[in-house]
């Protein structure tokens, strides 16, 4: 995927806290709550808006893709494109031309016919009316055109074997032509639910789309419950008031549902990397130097052991293991705070005082009081100041870029394209590095690997940022549900297939 074809750092942040959900139980019955044909999910980070082609944030695709919206193409549970509304489609030869098949019998929730033109329109508007960077990744797409009402062809101006990647997120999402009004509170879309109400600081309703064109949902209604902090949604866990938990909080409360009769915990894998950022255009981090001695100064082992018990995989660089350019590169720095200490006095900056500043999320706060002990070990002296997510954090660190040091997770796959952007938070700007993410993009889809393992390796090496470790997709969920997803693999929470079977 090229260097300016995928999303923000916002589509990182509330994704790994609202999460997606954990396959559970069998049997047969009801839940314990009594509830036959409903769910409720307790999540943390609340969406600012509906409307994800103008609001950036995770949590927004996290309540609606996949549930309302769907796209021509899906990932399934191993991260690999299947077709959704179509139902085939084809590569030309010289990788530049997608021909979809599209399903007949698709209807909006408005009840207006999808068609060709419907996504032509939806292709379109991305790259004119979208608001957001991640718009970048149809800026590949040359034209999109109808052939016939069920055929869509569409023209790259370059092969790019990262396009359809992306059409399985948020960009690739279909939107009626006639229900684009108002997306902030009512969007319109072909998926197995519909939106039925939205209460500010409370809850999202979805109910189960009796038009869906599909195998229709079993449960007749999904309650999305946001809490403001990770014990009053334990708490309504264990009271019954929610039936699945979002992604656990704080690792070590999970002995609270240690009661096997009714919960089960699922951990499952993510692409939720947390991400220690260095700004790369601030001083001391202008010197790689600096760069290498935070990541030599940091017990990566420690920190997971210290705030996420155990719970975390080291990685190294900005891939997880559904890339398929993944390699564990958790050795490339190992743990010397005696390196760290020498190679910050040949930067002239031992005794410098650095800005932390994380969003108010429980994981990136905990880690964010590790980081700032094992660097005041080495001679850096480090002041935390945790802001308001998502309004202030965005604000203050990812438009205006002010800050030395951040903690924040970024769930979306594929991701290397953000190091790529110099004008990114990151403001990482090695032209070595971007023109090994053009080379995957563009060349033989059989190279694509292999390009971007070498910018990994590139990407680590030179310390662009630290990579705490890889969230786990850590779940609870009472005993007596099936059919949730188990992996994080991409944007949306799958609901279609959830069922209780009892316990």
């Amino acid at each position: 995927m090229t260097g300016s074809k995928r999303k923000s750092v916002l589509a990182a942040c509330c994704a790994v806290l609202a999460g997606t959900l954990a396959a559970c139980g069998s049997g047969g019955g009801a839940s314990s709550s009594g509830r036959t044909d409903t769910l409720s999910v307790g999540l943390i980070a609340e969406p600012a808006s509906l409307d994800f082609t103008t609001t950036d944030g995770a949590a927004i695709p996290q309540a609606v893709l996949g549930s309302v919206y769907e796209g021509l193409v899906r990932l399934d549970q191993q991260g690999r494109i299947q077709p959704l509304l179509a139902e085939r489609y084809e590569r030309s030869d010289d990788g530049r031309v997608y021909t979809f098949h599209l399903r007949n019998g698709v209807k909006f929730s408005n009840g207006a016919d999808f068609t060709a033109d419907d996504a032509v329109f939806s292709i379109d508007r991305v790259k004119k009316d979208w608001k957001l960077k991640i718009a970048r990744q149809m800026d590949v797409v040359d034209k999109a055109e109808k052939t016939d009402d069920h055929t869509l062809k569409v023209t790259l101006s370059r092969p790019s074997n990262g396009w359809l990647f992306s059409m399985t997120e948020r960009v690739g999402a279909m939107f009626s032509r006639t229900g684009v009004s108002d997306l902030a509170n009512h969007p319109v879309g072909t998926g197995p639910f519909t939106l039925a109400e939205r209460r500010r600081g409370e809850h999202i309703v979805l109910d189960r789309n009796p038009g869906y064109w599909g195998t229709g949902p079993q449960l007749s209604k999904v309650t999305l419950k946001y809490f403001k902090d990770a014990g009053a949604m334990n708490n309504a866990m264990l009271t019954n008031a929610v039936d699945v938990l979002g992604t656990v909080q704080a690792p070590e409360t999970l002995s609270r549902f240690s009661d096997t009769s009714r919960f089960r915990t699922i951990e499952g894998s993510s692409t939720g990397k947390v991400v220690l950022a260095m700004n790369n255009t601030r001083e001391p981090f202008t010197d790689k130097r600096v760069r290498q001695a935070v990541r030599y100064a940091i017990d990566h082992k420690a920190l997971v052991a210290t705030t996420r018990s155990g719970h975390g995989k080291l990685i190294g660089t900005m891939a997880s293991p559904t890339d398929p350019w993944y390699e564990d590169l958790a050795g490339r720095y190992p743990y010397d705070p005696a390196k760290a200490k020498q190679l910050l006095r040949e930067a002239g900056a031992a005794g410098k005082t650095l800005r932390l500043r994380p969003p108010n999320l429980p994981y990136a706060v905990s880690a964010a009081q590790v980081v700032k002990s094992q660097l005041d070990q080495v001679g850096l002296k480090v002041e935390i100041e945790p802001l308001e997510f998502p309004a202030r954090w965005l604000s203050e660190v990812f438009t205006k870029g002010d800050y030395d040091l951040s903690v924040i997770a970024h769930v979306e796959p594929r991701d290397l394209w953000t190091f790529a952007d110099s004008g990114y938070y990151f403001h990482y700007g090695n032209p070595e590095y971007g023109t090994l993410l053009k080379e995957g993009d563009s060349g033989k889809p059989e190279d694509e690997a292999a390009r971007y393992r070498e910018a990994a390796r590139l990407l680590s090496d030179d310390a662009a940022a630290d990579w705490l470790y890889l969230m786990p997709n850590l779940m609870v969920a009472d005993k007596g549900l099936a059919g949730l997803p188990v992996n994080q693999v991409g944007e949306g929470f799958e609901l279609a297939g959830v069922r209780w079977t009892g316990k």
